[in-house]
Formats: C-alpha cells, sequence, structure tokens
C-alpha cells in the first residue's frame, strides 16, 4: 500500500504536535552547545505550516511538502530554517504531482532531502549534525527496497536507524555549526538536529503505519 496525499497531511500535523510537546526538550539540547533556541524555533515554523496546510490540502505531494519548506525557511530561526527548508523543498521537488508515494517514491524524496541538507549546510557524517540521523536513515530505506521490505517495515526501520544515527552523535566533537566553537567541550552532548531529524522520522513511520 502507497503513502496518500492525506497520509502525508496526517504525518505534518502529527510532526507539529510532536514538535510543540518536545520544544523544551529540543531547546534543552540546544543550550548545551547552541543558542538555546531550536525548540522554540521549530515549534514556530511547525505552527506556522499548519495555519498554511488549509491552503494546499487539495494539491498534490510535491505542492505540501513545497509549501511546507517555504513556510520553514521564512519562520524559523537560525540555521534550522534554511536546513529543514530545504528538506522539504527537495522532498517537494521530487514528488512533483504524486497524489501517493511509494516506498521506492519516498525513498527517493528522503535521499533529495539530504543531498540538499549536505549542500546547504557543508555537513558530513560525524559532524554532529542532523545528517547524522539523516544518512542513516536513508541507507536504512535503501537497503530496505533492496530486501523487498514492505513500506511499514522499511518506516520502521529508517526511524530506527536515525535514532541511533542519534544516539551516535553524544559522544562526538561538532564540527558544523554554533556547537563547533566549543571544541572538545561540545562532546557528551546530544545533538539537537540530529533529534528533531529523529523525532520527524518517528512520527512519519508511527502515523502512515496506521493507514497502510
Amino acid at each position: 500500500m502507497p503513502v496518500y496525499r492525506d497520509d502525508v497531511i496526517a504525518w505534518i500535523k502529527s510532526v507539529a504536535q510532536m514538535i510543540a510537546e518536545n520544544s523544551s526538550y529540543l531547546t534543552d539540547l540546544d543550550s548545551a552547545i547552541g543558542d538555546a533556541d531550536h525548540g522554540a524555533n521549530m515549534e514556530r515554523g511547525f505552527k506556522a505550516v499548519i495555519n498554511k496546510l488549509p491552503e494546499v490540502s487539495d494539491k498534490d505531494i510535491g505542492t505540501i511538502f513545497k509549501t511546507v519548506g517555504m513556510t520553514l525557511l521564512s519562520t524559523v530561526g537560525g540555521a534550522g530554517g534554511p536546513l529543514y527548508g530545504t528538506w522539504f523543498l527537495q522532498a517537494g521537488m521530487k514528488t512533483a504531482g504524486k497524489m501517493e508515494l511509494t516506498l521506492t517514491d519516498w525513498t527517493e524524496a528522503l535521499e533529495a532531502s539530504l543531498n540538499g541538507v549536505v549542500m546547504r549546510g557543508k555537513a558530513e557524517l560525524g559532524d554532529k549534525t542532523m545528517v547524522d540521523a539523516l544518512t542513516p536513515a536513508v541507507n536504512a530505506l535503501k537497503q530496505a527496497i533492496q530486501e523487498n521490505q514492505p513500506i511499514h517495515v522499511a518506516l520502521t526501520l529508517s526511524a530506527n536507524s536515525a535514532q541511533k544515527g542519534m544516539e551516535a552523535t553524544t559522544p562526538l566533537i561538532a564540527r558544523k555549526g554554533r556547537a563547533s566553537y566549543l571544541g572538545e567541550r561540545s562532546a557528551g552532548h546530544q545533538d539537537p538536529g540530529a533529534t528533531s531529524t529523529y523525532l520527524i522520522l518517528k512520527v512519519a513511520a508511527e502515523t502512515w503505519q496506521k493507514s497502510i
């Protein structure tokens, strides 16, 4: 079973709720190695997204993703706006005109997102950024396709891989962003961007499994 447009809208709404519920947690993580605003910025951005959704709820998935991306770009402060905006804009380009997504469609969209984020942020795996969660998530989807896994299994594997990537950021020394200014003092703290990335993918797995 594919993921339909209404499933995508349900996911975005659930992401907004998840971000709101974890806003303080994300900000606490960011206060240790950043500007202490990641949770508040992401919450503000997704509140704006929710207000925009009714305008595109009858459009294709690509248009919905692009609208999310542009909204995050204009409302999320700091580095988060360009990075998460790029995530959804790139996914929107890959899903233009589509009213449903197969596992391959979603994998290609998320890989485009990853490539866009890497290009925008100039970050690599191991730099202690959202790339550390997004990369293994994409790799898990690719492997699931090779193994002919059903989409609900693939989504779970992807979210679990993102979680492991997120957890693996804790001992790392940050090499990008505000956290990199701390040098070795950034070690011992989980990256907030990797954390919000994991939460977004976790919600995708949970939301879409209810409908497929």
